[in-house]
């Protein structure tokens, strides 16, 4: 990935397709240049940059591409550091075509995927964190999923790991000036300071890697299995929260076999729902295998939607079935469907007084609907809203929703769990002190202040061309 950036890179900034407009984005030492050989209409050179200049650009043999508007930076102030230019043209995808390879006849280099972001970090305008926040923020999909990325973007994850960076930067200066001393038995660094110093470092970890599990959900939509026994309304169900007809409905059991998965969005929340083959004693082959599936999906969950007819499933049944079900740190929603047909079943008939399930239930995860009418399913989107989202945190609290700074966190907590174990054992400064290099590593490699060429390009080789 790391190659020569000398060059000027070209590459479209929108999709492929018939469209309006299409831009398409140079950026490099010379770019201005460039682009000012095919465009008579203004000399970009002289001009004055971050302004938008209409006419014709053309190619090396005068041959009109299109009309289009250009619009001119210097770095360091553009999103690269470069200079950039950025073309505005219809959207056709010939004439797309036709402006970039005029542009690579030029002189000019199709970049690399996520090059436009990769020189904005190697020149100091986005640390690591922030440039990841980039390809999060293009990807999002919900109101939640945007407002992630935007923090992230804005520093609110590199403001976190710097401060407790430059907590321990501190201190280790004192140790490392210890090891200069060595033959003189002196301490600098007073360890009980510098074991609450690490203690309360590992406190906001903890804090900061416990929020992954929300941070994730909210970026990629919570996991929510739809289970039941078959014809308990399932597919109807799932039909009815997506106000379409995505699933088969039938009166014949097992008519869902695989599972089914769509999204749902509340509130600007992200809900990945996920219809599975009704829970019994399979009949054949393929349905025991949309069983297991379901089974193995449960596990996999945030929330499990549990449905039952209330017709034909007595309290006793039900609430085995849920005990089978049984998965720590998911969160249950029971829906009685049906309601139509007994309208007095009431949550006190299945969870009353004696209740000594395995689930830790309350009214509020019981909910009465009729699927096929879809009546009471308002209700039940909030209620799912509440379950999917009952890790509330403040809007100005960082959460963490990468799966490498988390994995970068817990690597840095083993590293400063070492330094404790190594301070109450009183082992040699050198030793401490090497354990604290590691714990600096791993929080550096978040915001890119250590790197390596294969984390960069692990990074950056996911990004879109023209990122």
């Amino acid at each position: 990935m790391l190659t020569n950036f000398n060059n000027v890179i070209i590459a479209p900034a929108t999709p492929p397709g018939v469209g309006a407009l299409a831009v398409i984005r140079l950026s490099g030492t010379g770019c201005l240049e460039l682009v000012n050989g095919l465009f008579p209409a203004k000399d970009l050179v002289k001009a004055p940059v971050r302004q938008a200049y209409f006419g014709g650009l053309y190619d090396e043999e005068k041959r009109l591409l299109d009309e289009v508007l250009l619009t001119t930076f210097r770095g360091p102030h553009s999103f690269t550091g470069e200079d950039t230019v950025e073309i505005s043209a219809h959207g056709s995808p010939y004439i797309v075509s036709e402006i970039i390879q005029a542009m690579l006849r030029a002189g000019g280099r199709m970049a690399k995927p996520g090059e436009f972001s990769q020189r904005a970090f190697l020149n100091g305008k986005l640390d690591l964190a922030q440039a990841e926040a980039v390809a999060d923020l293009i990807a999002s999909q919900s109101a939640g999923a945007h407002r992630l990325a935007l923090h992230q973007l804005k520093g609110g994850v590199s403001r976190e790991i710097t401060k407790l960076r430059q907590q321990l930067i501190d201190f280790a200066s004192l140790i490392e000036l210890e090891l200069d001393f060595g033959e003189e038995d002196v301490e600098f660094a007073d360890r009980d300071q510098l074991k609450k110093l690490v203690e309360g470092i590992r406190e906001r970890i903890d804090e900061l890697a416990s929020s992954f599990s929300l941070g994730n959900a909210i970026k990629n939509g919570i996991p929510t299995v739809i289970a039941g026994e078959p014809n308990a309304g399932k597919s109807t169900l799932l039909n009815a929260l997506l106000q379409e007809d995505r699933a088969i409905v039938s009166n014949i059991p097992g008519t869902t076999r695989d599972t089914i998965e769509e999204t749902l969005n509340i509130e600007g929340v992200t809900f990945r729902l996920i219809d599975t083959a009704g829970i019994r004693e399979a009949g054949d082959e393929i349905e025991a295998i949309g069983v297991e599936r379901t089974l193995e999906k449960v596990r996999q969950s945030s929330v499990l939607l549990y449905l039952f007819d209330v017709i034909e499933t007595s309290p006793a049944t039900l609430l085995a079935k849920l005990d089978e079900l049984y998965q720590e740190n998911i969160r249950l929603i029971v829906i009685a469907n049906k309601m139509d047909l007994n309208p007095y079943t009431k949550y006190e008939h299945y969870f009353g007084e004696g209740y000594r399930g395995k689930w830790p239930m309350s009214p509020e995860q019981f909910v009465p609907i009729v699927a096929s009418e879809a009546s009471n399913i308002g209700y039940l989107k909030e209620r799912l809203l509440a379950a999917g989202m009952s890790e509330q945190v403040s809007t100005q609290d960082t959460i963490l929703s990468n799966a490498r700074h988390y994995e970068a966190l817990l690597k840095a907590d083993e590293d400063l769990e070492r330094v404790l174990n190594g301070l109450d054992d009183g082992v040699p400064a050198d030793f401490v002190a090497m354990d604290i290099r590691q714990s600096l590593f791993h929080l550096g490699e978040i915001t890119g202040q250590i790197t390596t060429e294969d984390l960069l390009t692990n990074i950056f080789s996911n990004f879109c061309i023209g990122k």
